[in-house]
């Protein structure tokens, strides 16, 4: 069985065909552009495969609820050209299979769960710390919804006595996202993160941010692992620095074990969104 995958991004579409292991068989990838050019890229790509059903996690917000009469649209994104797309629709009309759709980080989060460093525990949460901040959880082989999607990189975090910057979210200023984000580190130190690998202090600050995040998600969530990726995170230090900054915050107060093991890096390096996908397309053709 041949399954579709579809990681839509807000800057590039990943299309692959998996097989039932979870193995990428072939893969594309391809600038997000207007949504009917970057449709025609992917049904150009898929016309070679007879897929049986197909995965997505898409860039958002994006309508999860199946009751909703706007199920399967791009809600109030700021790519203006992709606002109240639907995108559902127009994939199951044009494949005529099965479509599963979810976000693009809670099927990063499931492509871990399932083939990478969250595959031995029942439940994981997944964060991606890049040009914008977002988590998914997965617990046993779910990803979680609820009235909408998560947004857990807007949540409000403690500013830092060494940190002055006012945040760059657009909605919440110096949210999670509008203080650690990729763009948060340029614009609070006019230059790029990997310009700043030497500035102990840099990501000491990052830290304590990423920290605060999961010690609120731990207590509200009690993942099993926390896996972290995205851009930023290529600075290796700052795993030891938020586990340290971590263990300070929850002084005790639960037990997560080997915190070496709890707060962890990926395995499937920049893989886990389109496995993620393949195995949403495999629960959905089953």
């Amino acid at each position: 069985m041949l399954v579709g995958a579809i990681e839509a991004g807000g800057t590039k579409f990943v299309c692959a065909v998996g097989n039932e292991s979870g193995k990428v068989l072939d893969k594309v990838t391809f600038p997000t552009s207007d949504p009917k050019e970057t449709l025609q890229h992917v049904y150009d790509f898929f016309s070679s495969y007879n897929i049986s059903s197909l995965g997505v996690g898409s860039f958002g917000p994006v309508d999860l609820d199946a009751t909703s009469s706007t199920y399967g649209t791009i809600l109030n994104t700021p790519k203006l050209r992709w606002k109240e797309f639907q995108l559902l629709e127009h994939l199951t009309k044009h494949f005529s299979i099965p479509v599963h759709l979810d976000t693009d980080v809670n099927a990063a989060a499931l492509g871990e769960y399932m083939y990478g460093a969250g595959k031995d525990v029942s439940s994981c949460l997944y964060i991606t710390v890049g040009t914008g901040i977002g988590a998914g959880f997965v617990n046993n082989g779910k990803t979680y919804k609820g009235k909408s999607h998560p947004e857990m990189g807007h949540i409000l975090v403690q500013k830092h006595v060494d940190d002055d910057f006012q945040g760059v979210c657009p909605s919440h200023g110096a949210c999670l996202e509008g203080l650690a984000s990729g763009p948060a580190i340029e614009k609070r130190y006019g230059q790029k993160g990997h310009l700043l690998s030497n500035r102990i202090d840099v990501w000491e600050i990052e830290a304590s941010y990423l920290a605060q995040a999961i010690m609120n998600y731990s207590l509200i969530l009690s993942p099993q692992r926390v896996i972290i990726g995205g851009g930023v995170m290529k600075q290796e230090r700052l795993y030891q620095l938020i586990r340290k900054a971590f263990i300070s915050l929850m002084n005790n107060y639960i037990d997560v074990g080997d915190i070496e093991q709890f707060i962890a890096s990926p395995k499937l390096k920049d893989e886990q969104g389109v496995k993620g996908a393949i195995a949403l397309a495999i629960e959905k053709g089953r």
